[in-house]
């Protein structure tokens, strides 16, 4: 993204950092219409570029989740060991949970928030597994991830126990489960990397 981006009502991150922002407090019911005042374009621009407002849902979640990564790696970095990548994981975690867009997602679709816990594929899986698997590089240094098939598919399993610690807003300001939520998380995510604790 470019410096200019930011003024260009039809530059992609313009138009993505309004989407973020409007699903803060709107969640998946911003609408072309809503993003196309906000960023100060058309809806015929948007439809033109994204088809729908749900393809910009997609595109807006897949930038909070990079976000979300930065800020866990500024906040708690993983230093490459099985612990410190477990630490930087369950912070990853309680970043989602504490989300506004995962409160607002689950107060305006309850529905939607309840699918994401058992969906299987999908774009904003795909880039959460996508940066699990670049956290466990370390883990396999001559070849990352795929060099070895057991840990090619720890990514998905750490997502699949994460997302009910994650996905949880209700959880928020109850200091006692946000605890448990993220000890239980820990807990599975040490049994999961278990294998390459004592490469370190």
């Amino acid at each position: 993204m470019t410096p200019g981006d930011l003024r260009n009502p039809h530059g992609t991150g313009h138009v993505i950092d309004t989407v973020r922002a409007l699903m803060r407090t709107g969640g998946l019911g911003v609408s072309l219409a809503a993003v196309a005042r906000a960023s100060g374009t058309s809806r015929g621009f948007l439809y033109a570029n994204w088809k729908s407002a749900s393809a910009l849902h997609v595109r807006a979640l897949r930038a909070e989740l990079g976000q979300v990564f930065d800020t866990a790696r500024r906040t708690r970095p993983s230093d490459g060991t099985v612990p410190g990548i477990v630490s930087h994981l369950t912070e990853a975690v309680r970043l989602v949970r504490r989300h506004p867009t995962t409160a607002a997602v689950a107060r305006t679709d309850p529905a939607a928030l309840l699918s994401s816990h058992t969906a299987l594929d999908g774009p904003v899986l795909r880039t959460a597994a996508g940066l699990i698997g670049d956290l466990l590089h370390p883990l396999a240094p001559h070849g990352g991830v795929w060099s070895d098939p057991r840990l090619d598919s720890r990514p998905w399993k750490l997502l699949w126990i994460a997302r009910p610690a994650a996905l949880c807003p209700g959880a928020v300001g109850d200091p006692a489960r946000e605890e448990a939520l993220d000890g239980l998380f820990g807990e599975l995510a040490l049994d999961l990397l278990a294998p390459w604790a004592d490469r370190e």
